[in-house]
């Protein structure tokens, strides 16, 4: 495996940095991976799952939206709108490097805004979620007591994963405005919802809204015995697995 520095521009002129894993020869095929809210590309299920990928021959780029990570850009300024124009950005950014994504992968909210970014990436064949919810407002459950504030005084700072986040009206009413089940339905790819029935944070439910909403071909696997993060040994690998076997037919 080859792992090299892949930075590229935003549509909005910031560096976004990021990771591209590809095979020691010729790849199978291109996948692009969009990480949990907050994460960044290190997250460890995300590293995991993109390095799964390229020893199964698929090159995979991960990256770290505006504002988080190592890109360029306040976080404060972005939203789920943001974050698709960050996708087409980098599906772009592979592409120029003769690399288009055939495969959209998404973990969390990565998973809704790979569902709603797809449209715009017109190298899309397939689409995995992970632990998707079934609508992007679902992040504002994260934000407790604090949503109040931000509607009122238009922001608030929130502590997600430890870590202080300014979270502003505008990104409340970005991630309200998406209509994900029209998304869904629209797709026009195959689709495979990875979920685990014990997850904490995004529940099942999610991923039987999606799978009504979309069309076929689709696919449900459920990741038994996992968190919502993928933390425990082998599950990131064993989603990676699934998704290559699968994405085998469509690529």
């Amino acid at each position: 495996m080859i792992s090299e520095r892949f930075d590229f521009p935003s549509a909005d002129g910031h560096r976004l940095a990021a990771r591209l894993e590809r095979p020691d020869g010729p790849a199978r095929a291109a996948a692009l991976f969009a990480h949990c809210f907050t994460c960044g590309k290190d997250n460890l299920a995300t590293a995991r799952i993109a390095r799964r990928l390229t020893d199964a021959g698929i090159a995979t780029l991960r990256f770290d939206f505006t504002g988080l990570g190592a890109s360029e850009g306040d976080f404060a300024n972005t939203g789920f709108s943001s974050n698709i124009a960050d996708l087409v950005a980098a599906a772009d950014a592979m592409a120029a490097r003769d690399l288009p994504p055939l495969l959209l992968i998404g973990h969390s909210l990565g998973g809704a805004a790979v569902i709603a970014a797809a449209a715009r990436i017109r190298w899309a064949r397939a689409v995995a979620t992970i632990n998707a919810p079934a609508n992007a407002d679902h992040a504002l459950h994260q934000f407790g007591d604090h949503i109040e504030m931000i509607e009122s005084t238009g922001e608030a700072e929130v502590q997600l994963g430890g870590r202080p986040f300014t979270i502003r009206r505008s990104f409340v009413e970005d991630v309200r405005a998406v209509r994900l089940a029209h998304d869904v339905a629209a797709l026009g790819r195959a689709l495979l919802i990875l979920h685990a029935p014990t997850d904490r944070t995004v529940g099942i439910d999610n991923a039987a809204q999606l799978y009504q909403a979309a069309r076929h071909p689709k696919s449900f696997v459920a990741l038994t015995g996992a968190d919502h993060l993928l933390t425990g040994p082998g599950d990131a690998f064993y989603a990676a697995d699934v998704i290559a076997a699968w994405a085998g037919r469509y690529l």
